[in-house]
């Protein structure tokens, strides 16, 4: 049997951790007492078959939505999952962005579905094209699958363009799974889910890149009643339910979202303007606009593959990036910003020095040290 797995995420859970780790997408994590109440809401036991009902008629709420169109889950990669079991066989094709986020190639995947792929181009800034979408299509797709904010670069889709992949979607007759575990981040974006403008729209996403508050697991599948069923019955024979103490910590967590979201945005705002400054002066690097999210995708000008320079960073300066050929983009590295700033300010600075070194254009990862 062929192992299908998602290369990235063995790279993320067992590579060398740097001193100044631009690698975590997740956003600084809460403490407790980040949290109101967060400890006298701790009970071990309860009534959550379904998924926890304070928990989902607080997702309901939050995206405007009937209870019967939410479904929770195990974050928003198990949401993700349970979605293709839902939706696809063996056999079915699955149309996926490029570049992209593995573990939505290899869950199709492993449920014996063929994945197909179109371009979000550097040189249109990685914005979303319908019409690319439109062309890609088979007789064979069975879903369409796209993240919003755009991961790996943190492009947004505007309103026009989900509204125009809403009807070539509506036109082929085929559901379009929107991930937007990391929409809440964007301050200037159209907050309303996806599945607000389509019925064969579906919204995924958890409380992990936008709140920190990964440890909770809290995701989330927003569809039709319909779909909404078709995922609690998948999610019988995947792992039956939710923890009970996380569920109910997560309802706690919709409870205070407003704080948990300036949070995020005193975190998240000031740490965005240090990274566009940076790409801004650095014209070894081309970057889209990181509008969301809580990454940036940076090219490395004039080199096919910026791996060596990446090996470099952690060898030499103790700074840890995502190399891109994990999303398909060997050029380019993926930084996070969503942590301290102090780590921030210290990585950026250290993948200057690098690139003043003669890491930068043309260059494929010489041996050349630092000066002192």
């Amino acid at each position: 049997m062929t192992l299908v797995g998602a290369p990235y995420m063995v790279w993320a859970k067992q590579h060398a951790r740097a001193r100044w780790d631009l690698t975590p997408s997740n956003l600084l994590s809460c403490t407790v007492d980040d949290l109101p109440g967060a400890r006298d809401a701790i009970e071990l036991a309860g009534d959550n078959d379904n998924g926890y009902r304070p928990l989902i008629e607080a997702i309901a709420s939050r995206y405007g939505v009937s209870s019967e169109q939410v479904a929770t889950a195990n974050g928003c990669s198990g949401a993700n999952f349970l979605v293709f079991a839902a939706l696809l066989g063996s056999g079915d094709e699955v149309l996926v962005e490029r570049p992209g986020y593995d573990p939505l190639l290899a869950a199709p995947q492993v449920l014996g579905a063929r994945v197909i792929r179109f371009d979000r181009r550097h040189e249109d800034g990685y914005r979303l094209d319908p019409s690319a979408i439109a062309a890609a299509l088979t007789p064979r797709t069975r879903l369409i699958v796209v993240t919003n904010a755009h991961n790996p670069t943190g492009v947004v889709a505007s309103a026009s363009e989900l509204d125009a992949l809403a009807r070539v979607a509506e036109r082929a007759g085929i559901p379009v799974l929107v991930d937007e575990v990391y929409l809440d981040s964007a301050h200037d974006a159209d907050g309303r889910p996806a599945v607000s403008r389509s019925p064969l729209f579906i919204s995924t996403g958890s409380l992990t890149k936008s709140y920190g508050l990964s440890g909770l697991r809290c995701g989330w599948v927003i569809g039709t009643a319909d779909l909404a069923e078709r995922v609690r019955r998948v999610r019988d024979v995947v792992d039956g339910t939710g923890p009970f103490p996380a569920e109910r910590i997560a309802a706690l967590a919709f409870a205070h979202l407003d704080r948990l979201r300036a949070r995020a945005r005193a975190i998240l705002e000031p740490n965005r303007a240090m990274v566009r400054d940076f790409l801004k002066g650095r014209p070894e690097l081309d970057a889209a606009d990181p509008a969301g999210g809580t990454v940036a995708f940076p090219r490395q000008r004039g080199v096919a593959d910026a791996g060596p320079f990446v090996k470099r960073l952690l060898d030499v300066y103790d700074t840890g990036v995502v190399p891109g050929r994990f999303f398909e983009a060997p050029a380019h590295f993926r930084l996070a910003f969503g942590g301290s700033a102090e780590t921030l300010a210290g990585g950026l600075a250290r993948i200057g020095e690098a690139l003043d070194q003669g890491s930068g254009i043309g260059d494929q990862g010489s041996e050349n040290k630092p000066g002192p």
